[in-house]
């Protein structure tokens, strides 16, 4: 169980997980290319072993983050409720960049191939992390997954995170960037109930815009709930389905 919040999955040694690799149809590594790489005592216990978690994977993704600058790789960490549209946005990203710049995907869920197999159907090699019960991926399943997937020095990985606002927020992954997503479907208010997870990213993107004439959702009211939490925080709407917005995240991507 991880010590830092309930969940099944251990939160460092990545032993309940499974991985597996999927590749495009016209993907070829090259000759000779091979993957390697009382109450209060007790409350007092629990933030102690909290803490020993965390710097557990903080060190591993040090090191995680260490190994990805030495080749030049990008890392993203693409974080957002479940339903908000990781998925539909990382294929499009996937089909428009990877034709100037390899592009490849560490996808995290429960379980299924569901959503490794639309990756690798828009172009991108994709490792698939299945963290069983467990609710976000950590520095360990992380590593685990670049010695897979041995992304070509200079390329971007995404890393699709378990859906889930809470507890990805805590887990550093040795990633450049945090990259969070809500859809116009959500309450305009998710920065204020979710405030970790907000403070902590770098860009947020408001997915479904198309939707917002059949919605009540204030895009104002929710960038500056998110600006107050993130000052300089990159808010860009944008929608994944139709386009719209996505040269703006493209941009972001170029500059991150």
């Amino acid at each position: 169980m991880c010590e830092t919040c309930g969940c099944d999955a251990g939160p460092v040694d990545g032993s309940t997980t499974r991985l597996t690799t999927l590749d495009p149809p016209d993907h070829d590594h090259g000759p000779g290319h091979e993957h390697g790489h009382g109450h209060g005592h007790e409350r007092g216990r629990t933030v102690t072993l909290e803490q020993r978690v965390l710097a557990r994977n903080d060190d591993l993704a040090g090191r995680n983050r260490a190994w990805l600058t030495e080749r030049g790789v990008l890392a993203l960490n693409v974080m957002s409720s479940p339903g908000s549209g990781k998925t539909t946005l990382l294929e499009r990203t996937v089909a428009d960049l990877g034709r100037d710049r390899p592009v490849s995907v560490i996808e995290g869920d429960q379980e299924t191939l569901l959503d490794a197999r639309r990756l690798v159907a828009a172009g991108a090699r994709t490792v698939q992390v299945n963290t069983g019960a467990g609710c976000h991926l950590d520095a360990a399943m992380v590593a685990e997954a670049l010695t897979v997937l041995a992304p070509p020095d200079g390329s971007t990985v995404f890393i699709e995170n378990v859906g889930n606002l809470v507890c990805p927020a805590l887990f550093d992954l040795g990633e450049r960037a945090r990259v969070v997503l809500m859809s116009v479907t959500e309450g305009a208010d998710k920065p204020l109930k979710y405030p970790h997870m907000f403070r902590g990213a770098d860009v947020l993107l408001l997915n479904k815009i198309d939707l917002l004439p059949h919605v009540d959702f204030d895009v104002d009211a929710c960038r500056d709930a998110a600006q107050r939490l993130c000052p300089g925080l990159h808010v860009l709407p944008v929608s994944a389905t139709r386009g719209d917005g996505l040269g703006a995240w493209y941009d972001w991507l170029t500059d991150a």
